[in-house]
């Protein structure tokens, strides 16, 4: 099934849609209790707040009028996420050996998709891609940025919350960098 045929609309997360991010999440969080909060949160200060505690910290980010990216809808109901904001959103990522910033310009970062398992190889992550970069825009930003997982070895959608790199190339994204064999990053630059 092609995305066209699956009548996606994209909006950002508010409060108002809140219960839909519950919805699509489920009990676990999405994987793992992780509410998608892994890239917010370092070391012991995500592992210890897995579950409801990493819901509440998410939901406090959405009440304070943050949006931590955007829900796709199909016939009414979610059916993904992309989380998206500016790199700074992103404690980890300044951490990071192997995703470090490309240059000093200013990127918006796409850091995890989760997509509901049964709308999953549909192309919903590109159209989330194309989202973001137009969502990106409207708040005047001008580069998204991605660090999906390039490998050969087919790994379990948990270990693909980053993306693909086919799924960026798709979107239009171009590598940019390298620094690690499984770990590219790509760009968008909004022109």
């Amino acid at each position: 099934m092609n995305p066209d045929e699956l009548d996606l609309s994209f909006h950002p997360l508010t409060q108002k849609l809140w219960r839909d991010f519950e919805l699509l999440f489920g009990d676990n969080g999405a994987c793992g209790g992780c509410w998608c909060m892994f890239w917010k949160l370092r070391g012991k200060a995500f592992s210890e707040n897995t579950g409801d505690a990493n819901r509440q910290t998410q939901k406090s980010i959405v009440d304070a009028k943050t949006v931590p990216g955007l829900l796709a809808y199909s016939e009414g109901y979610p059916v993904g996420w992309i989380a998206i904001e500016p790199r700074s959103a992103y404690p980890k990522l300044a951490h990071s050996r192997v995703l470090l910033p490309v240059d000093d310009q200013e990127v918006w970062s796409v850091t995890c998709f989760f997509i509901e398992k049964h709308h999953r190889r549909k192309g919903i992550a590109v159209e989330l891609l194309k989202a973001a970069v137009r969502h990106v825009k409207k708040c005047g930003g001008k580069i998204v940025e991605g660090y999906p997982v390039d490998s050969n070895t087919i790994q379990p959608d948990p270990f693909v919350f980053t993306g693909t790199a086919a799924t960026f190339i798709k979107a239009g994204f171009k590598e940019v960098a390298h620094n690690s064999p499984t770990r590219p990053i790509f760009r968008f630059v909004i022109v």
